[in-house]
C-alpha cells in the first residue's frame, strides 16, 4: 500500500504561483510514474501532468502547458507541481497519484491522495 499526502494548496490571486507537494509513504514510488489531477467544482477529475519514474519525461494537459511544471525527488519519495501564472479556471482540488507503469501516462493510476484545495481569485 502507498499513502499519499498533498500539501501546498491555498488561496492565491490570478497571476500568482503555488507549489504543491505530494509525499509518499508505505513503499518507495521511485519505480513508477506519478501524476497530478484536478477536480473543479461541478466537473469530473481531469489529468494535469505526469512524470516518468526517473523524472526524464513529463506530460502535460494543454490547459497548463507552459505554466505548470511537474518534478520529483526520488530520494524524498516526493512529487511536486509548480504552478505559475495561475488563472481562476485553475481553481480545483488537486490530487497526486501513483501509476501502474514507469513511463508518463494520463491513465492507469492506482494510488491516490486525498487532495489539496487551490483557489485562484480573479
Amino acid at each position: 500500500q502507498v499513502q499519499l499526502v498533498e500539501s501546498g494548496g491555498g488561496l492565491v490571486r490570478a497571476g500568482g504561483s503555488l507549489r504543491l507537494s505530494c509525499a509518499a509513504s508505505g513503499r518507495t514510488v521511485s519505480d513508477y510514474a506519478m501524476g497530478w489531477f484536478r477536480r473543479a467544482p461541478g466537473q469530473e477529475r481531469a489529468f494535469v501532468a505526469s512524470i516518468s519514474f526517473s523524472g526524464a519525461s513529463t506530460l502535460y494537459a494543454d490547459s497548463v502547458k507552459g505554466r505548470f511544471a511537474i518534478s520529483r525527488d526520488n530520494t524524498r519519495n516526493t512529487v511536486y507541481l509548480q504552478m505559475n501564472s495561475l488563472k481562476a479556471e485553475d481553481t480545483a482540488v488537486y490530487y497526486c497519484a501513483v501509476s501502474l507503469f514507469r513511463e508518463v501516462t494520463r491513465i492507469d493510476y492506482k494510488y491516490w491522495g486525498q487532495g489539496t484545495q487551490v483557489t485562484v481569485s480573479s
